[in-house]
């Protein structure tokens, strides 16, 4: 058997499917990384996902000798920004960063190779990070496959197209303020942001935006994102802290019964920004999904202060800019300039360079209490529902940052996602759920959020919703 030439026998399978393949020898590592390489070719020029690729290594890694973990011999790619494989780019969307090539392999990029993962590129992100978007002057557009025209969220918008065209069953992504939900709301997928620790950051720097971001992945299946995360997680020496232990694989969460959940529904927007009503459909269709499999829905309030959560978020992570810049100045041997990064980028670092040290732990201090308001509320309820985005994939664009106007980016960025970020700051695991689309085709996610640690209940809870609305089937047509 061989995939080469067939993409839609390769699209029948998720990645620890692929990998039950090669394990009955019906198709090898090298052919599978060519019917990769063959889709790349196709599909790639129409979404521009990646930013770099590396074929060779790929090759390389597969004859000098493949890990024998669960996804052995399926390829995979990273997402350009934090993490490092020796001998290639992480540009982090920036023109500062272009030409950074590794000299060592991140120990995230170390367990997914122990894994069997076949690494072959780097999929596209915006400067830093730093939008609901994939859009960078260095790499240009990063498009929707299900409307070219349509972001493909930010910032892991190059995984998740990836992964919505099929190139991938599943994409190495990140979150520090939703970039792996949103992404997966956009393009029709599952996307967990894990609790904080969860998955290793190391050994260059253990901790994003202090604690706000996360690594793992977009997928087309739920069983492919809780056996990758049991591939990764795990206590990484020196890292700072690290969340309970499962008691079991994630793995063996997966069509487990999530018994009876009480769950909170909060459809508002914490900043009171309007809510689209494919956003609100899609929340309220979820709702009516969850009592129809047993569970208990509430309508709930906010616990915590808005304005105070999106001060300290915009505090620690302007701060956090103001230091990427101050480091990238070392490596260049001059300061960076205005011109050497995008306006939003130079805004926010200038920004964090006038916030002095009180302010800037009165920021740390709030986002453990908005963490302790949250736990408080997991008292009375085991998942919060609200919609992924305020907003269905919006124009490419809108949310550049490159804006032709600030005010209107501001606005913009906040209206189209008002919900994701206040999990950076607790730490909890969170996820969206591909359960709606609108009448013209667009993805809408629905996000739900677990206490402190219990991806175990969000993974339970995503695999039977997986089952009533199975959503791997819908694909674009790109």
């Amino acid at each position: 058997m061989t995939l080469t030439g067939l993409p839609s026998e390769y699209d029948k399978y998720d990645a620890l499917g692929l990998a039950e393949l090669i394990a009955k020898k019906e198709i090898t590592p090298a052919e599978l990384l060519d019917a990769v390489r063959q889709r790349v070719e196709a599909i790639n020029p129409k979404i521009n996902a990646f930013s770099n690729f590396f074929f060779d290594k790929a090759e390389e890694q597969i004859k000098s000798g493949l890990g024998k973990g669960p996804f052995h011999g399926v390829p995979f790619a990273l997402k350009d920004l934090g993490q490092y494989l020796q001998g290639t780019i992480t540009s982090a969307g920036g023109r500062v960063w272009k030409d950074q090539v590794a000299d060592y392999d991140s120990t995230l990029v170390t367990r997914y190779k122990q894994a069997g993962l076949v690494i072959f590129g780097k999929t596209t992100s915006p400067e830093l990070g730093l939008t609901t978007t994939t859009e960078s002057v260095l790499y240009g557009l990063t498009r929707n496959p299900w409307n070219l025209e349509r972001t493909s969220g930010g910032s892991s918008g190059g995984a998740a197209s990836t992964v919505a065209s099929r190139i991938l069953p599943m994409a190495h992504a990140s979150d520090g303020g939703g970039s792996i939900r949103i992404p997966a709301s956009c393009c029709g997928l599952f996307g967990l942001k894990p609790t904080r620790g969860r998955a290793p950051m190391g050994p260059a720097q253990f901790e994003g935006w202090n604690g706000l971001s996360a690594h793992h992945a977009v997928t087309i299946s739920v069983r492919d994102s809780a056996a990758l995360l049991d591939a990764s997680s795990g206590a990484e020496l020196g890292a700072p802290y690290y969340p309970p232990p499962q008691l079991r694989p994630f793995l063996h969460e997966v069509g487990a019964d999530p018994g009876k959940l009480r769950i909170a529904l909060i459809a508002d927007s914490p900043v009171g920004t309007p809510i689209d009503p494919e956003c609100e459909k899609a929340v309220t269709e979820a709702a009516k999904l969850c009592e129809d499999l047993g569970h208990i829905v509430e309508e709930a309030k906010w616990p915590m202060d808005a304005e105070m959560m999106r001060g300290a978020f915009l505090t620690i992570v302007n701060v956090s800019v103001a230091r990427a810049l101050e480091d990238a100045a070392v490596s260049l041997g001059r300061p960076v300039a205005d011109q050497d990064v995008e306006p939003v980028t130079w805004a926010m670092a200038q920004n964090g360079r006038n916030i002095s040290s009180v302010p800037y732990s009165s920021a740390i201090a709030t986002i453990h209490q908005i963490g302790f308001t949250m736990a408080k509320f997991h008292r009375t309820y085991d998942v919060v529902l609200n919609p992924t985005l305020g907003k269905p994939p919006v124009p490419l664009g809108l949310l550049s940052l490159s804006p032709k106007d600030m005010r209107t980016f501001m606005k913009e960025i906040t209206e189209f996602s008002p919900f994701t970020a206040l999990y950076n700051l607790t730490g909890q695991p969170s996820m969206s759920a591909p359960l709606h689309w609108t009448p013209d085709g667009l993805p809408v996610g629905a996000m739900f959020s677990a206490p402190f640690g219990d991806e175990a209940m969000l993974f339970r809870l995503a695999a039977q919703l997986e089952k009533a609305k199975p959503w791997a089937g819908q694909r674009p047509a790109i």
